[in-house]
């Protein structure tokens, strides 16, 4: 591949943070794996660079450290707003770990990141859940993420 096929498209440093901040908290939430470790991994080895034959686009690593931390730190807040954007028969705990993973980054964005949009950050978290899904998923997780932003934000978007 050329330099300039490469410069065709550039990077969504903070979608590829995101991304990799979904698949930091599902493993953690698999493995049970600690976040400075995690972290440490992603940087280390993951976050634009290649391993086991798979590329990782080059990502904001601020912005996936503030996403993975920050969803740890705030989890007793963020997953009661989760659980209560979700239809009440939904448990979190019958979701998807993928798509918990999605949800709480989500809420976290919404909650903390008052200088980001609410629809960049549901369009961004949506285009991860068609990443992994096929079906009701990526609905599933707009819906969910529009539901907290009005909650969180108020109706302004």
């Amino acid at each position: 591949m050329s330099n300039e096929e490469k410069q065709i498209k550039p990077v969504n440093q903070r979608g590829a943070a995101r991304l990799a901040a979904v698949q930091a908290l599902y493993q953690m939430d698999i493995g049970g794996t600690g976040v400075l470790e995690v972290v440490a991994e992603y940087e280390a080895h993951r976050l634009g660079q290649e391993l086991d034959g798979d590329t990782y686009l080059k990502a904001d690593p601020s912005w996936f450290r503030s996403i993975v931390s920050g969803v740890v730190r705030d989890q007793t807040k963020i997953d009661p707003i989760v659980r209560s954007s979700l239809q009440e028969d939904w448990p979190l705990s019958r979701l998807d770990s993928t798509l918990r993973a999605i949800l709480r980054a989500g809420t976290f964005e919404i909650l903390e990141r008052k200088d980001v949009p609410v629809p960049v950050i549901v369009t961004e978290y949506v285009e991860i859940a068609r990443a992994f899904f096929e079906e009701d998923e990526p609905r599933i997780v707009n819906a969910v993420l529009d539901r907290i932003a009005k909650q969180v934000r108020g109706d302004k978007k």
